[in-house]
């Protein structure tokens, strides 16, 4: 069987990382879903969607010159299309929560950095 750009396969999660997950989709030949082809939504954790030995159905989204094939398991989901309507406020929503994080998190790295700054320890001279 050969692997082509746009084929659907079933696999075997042969292994984790930080990164990604490895498939076995053919005696052999393994494929990596990288982390941001896991789900639709943001996967801090991996090991919160996979494990190994899991079968998942697997979309083969490139090939390498040198033999690496890319998968993806959200692409691999036949899913309706939404409204461009519905998207949009998605992306609202999904923006406004972003800012949100972003300004709490720059407060939180402000308030401990200039705890920090100040002489102590400094040299006189």
């Amino acid at each position: 069987m050969s692997i082509e750009v746009g084929s659907k396969l079933r696999g075997k999660v042969t292994g984790i990382t930080n990164f990604g997950a490895f498939v076995e989709i053919e005696k052999g030949k393994t494929g990596l879903v990288h982390i941001s082809e896991v789900a639709d939504n943001y996967v801090k954790d991996i090991n919160d969607h996979l494990k190994v030995g899991e079968e998942v159905e697997v979309k083969v989204i490139n090939v390498e010159k040198d033999g690496k094939i890319g998968l993806s398991i959200k692409k691999a989901k036949d899913r309706p299309r939404r409204n461009t309507r519905e998207q949009q406020e998605n992306f609202e929503a999904k923006i406004s929560r972003f800012l949100r994080d972003s300004e709490d998190r720059l407060a939180s790295l402000k308030k401990h950095t200039e705890s920090k700054r100040g002489g102590r320890g400094a040299r006189r001279g």
